[in-house]
This record gives structure tokens, sequence and C-alpha cells, in this order.
């Protein structure tokens, strides 16, 4: 089949070994693909490595995907061939209180979703929403499976609270502004992008504004009540000017580093919690559809590439042209 693969020669559009199911897998003949900022940091992790561009044995990437049954292994029970369903790209998470120490996720080392075919335990495929296309089940899982546990679960997000979504572009903050706005909440977004700011206006947010501004001007009489932060230190400093006391505060990515300075009085006089998350299990992935098919939330769609054309794809991830999700049409 053909795949995009990282290996010791690094990324390739190349032949890789076709496989069947086992027992209690399910093989899905894709449709379409997602791309995520997680490929992007195994490429880079594999760049690092002394002596070799990528692992030794060649991996597929990618982690979102949607397609059609093609095959199911021995022992799998209500699914069949030519259903069509949706990929949720955490393995062996079932419930939301059994949190892994790290989430193992589809697309490395375990072959992903960047070629023609792919195989998952029979609890990962779900039924695709029937009013999402091909473009939009392809790209969501992932990112939204990440907004709705930080919003919901972590974030304890209720009607009428004032989200903070700073860096709006990709597609965990794209789906939570939705998301949020959908339940009821008031959504002010960020960018350092003039282009992303205007974009996002588009977006059912109550303001846009930019990040390089003091936001305690910018948000007026507004204070937030969560914060969901994926930049990390090159804005979190302004957090505590803007949240109320009792906030919170859900850190699930870390774009500008890992090191942040956190003045220690600024959390507990106002008794802030600071949480951290990452993914979801697959309980919260079917209450995450649940959800985005109830209020019939459609991801941003940014654009759609082949599947030869991955590369291009993430050259435009890798430079924050995006706003919203990246496609990949496959087959």
């Amino acid at each position: 089949m053909k795949a995009i693969t990282l290996g010791p020669q690094g990324l390739q559009y190349t032949e890789h070994p076709d496989k069947r199911p086992e027992q209690g897998q399910v093989k899905v003949r894709l449709k379409t693909a997602g791309l995520n900022h997680r490929d992007l940091f195994i490429i880079a992790a594999a760049s690092a490595t002394e002596g070799a561009p990528g692992p030794l044995h060649p991996c597929v990437l990618g982690s979102d995907g949607a397609g059609v049954i093609e095959e199911t292994g021995e022992g799998v029970s209500g699914l069949a061939q030519g259903m069509e369903v949706i990929i949720n790209p955490c393995l062996g998470w079932n419930r939301a209180v059994e949190v892994p120490v790290v989430p193992d996720i589809l697309g490395y080392p375990a072959d992903g979703t960047f070629a023609e075919y792919v195989i998952v335990p029979e609890e990962n495929v779900v039924p695709k929403p029937a009013y999402l296309s091909w473009e939009e089940a392809g790209v969501l899982p992932l990112a939204a499976l990440t907004a709705y546990r930080a919003l919901f679960t972590r974030g304890g997000l209720k009607r009428g609270d004032h989200v903070l979504i700073p860096g709006i572009g990709g597609g965990v903050a794209t789906f939570a502004a939705l998301m949020a706005a959908a339940a009821g909440a008031r959504v002010t977004v960020t960018s350092r992008s003039e282009a992303k700011r205007a974009e996002a206006l588009q977006l059912p947010v109550t303001q846009v504004i930019d990040s390089n501004t003091r936001w305690r001007e910018e948000l007026g009489n507004y204070p937030v009540d969560l914060i969901l932060d994926s930049v990390g230190p090159a804005t979190f400093g302004q957090y505590f000017e803007v949240i109320k006391p009792g906030g919170r505060i859900v850190m699930f990515g870390a774009s500008s580093g890992d090191d942040l300075t956190i003045p220690a009085r600024a959390i507990f006089f106002p008794q802030l919690q600071l949480l951290g998350t990452s993914m979801g299990s697959h309980e919260e992935f079917t209450a995450m559809l649940r959800f985005m098919e109830q209020h019939q939330i459609h991801p941003i769609m940014d654009s759609v590439y082949s599947l030869a054309e991955t590369p291009l794809a993430l050259q435009r991830m890798e430079r924050a042209e995006q706003l919203g999700n990246i496609a990949l049409r496959i087959g």
C-alpha cells in the first residue's frame, strides 16, 4: 500500500507492507486523514537522533482518519465490512478517570493513518457521523477529543462562563472555540497574526484580540473563568492579570517552550486551579461525538492535500499558516 513513512531515509511517500487484521482488530480502507502538530514533533524528534534521520524500521505517521471497514479479525463483533467509521487514535484508554502516564497514540510507534489502510483495535472504530463530510471526519478525532476533555472534563465549563483561548489557529483551539460557543460560553481568542484575527472573526466568538496587547485592557469588565493554554511561556504571564479568583487554567501544549516561571502568590491568593490534560479516553471520545452531532458542529477546514502532498501540508502547519484543520484525501 502507499503510505507516508518515517524511517532511516527520513520522510518518504513509498510502498509499505499491507497486513491483515489479527484477533480483535479491524482493517480500515482510509478515505481521509488529518494532520496534527504531533506529526511535526515526531519528525523533529527523529531528526534530532544522532546518526539517523528517522527510526530504524519505517513507521507510518498520522493519528487521525476516517474510512470504510475492509476486513475484520477473528472475534470482532458488531462491525462489518463496508461500515463507514471514524478512528479514535488514543489506544487502550477506556474510562476518563483511568489516566495513563502518557497516552498511547496511533501514528508512532504503531502504524498510523497516512496510508491507504490502517489496522486498529475494534474498540477504536466508531460509526462516522452522517452529517460530516469525509474530509471533516478525517480531521476530527485527536484535536476534537483533546478540546472536549480540556473544556469539560478538566475545565468544568458551564453555560455563561468566559473562556479565553490564546493562539487561535490550530485544530484544538478552533474545536475548543466552536464547542465552548455551542455550550453557551462567552469566547475570547487571541493571535499575533492580523490575518488570523480577521479569519477568527468568522468563528462564533465574542472577541478577538491581538496577543501582543495588554489583555486586561482589551477585556475590560470581562474577567475570565477558564483559560485553555497551548502556548506556554510566551503568554502565561498575562493569564494572572485577566483570570477571576477561583478560575481554571488548563494546559494541553507548549508551543513557545517548556520552562515557565509561576508566581506562587498569583496561584494561592486567588485560589486558582492549574490543570494539565492530554488527549482523552474512549468514554470521552463517544461523548465528544454526541456533543458534536447534537450541536451540528463542523470542523473549520483550512486546506486539503493528496496523500503524496503530505510534505507540503506539513510545511504549511510548521509555518503556522493554517486556521483550522488540514486534511489528506486518500485514494
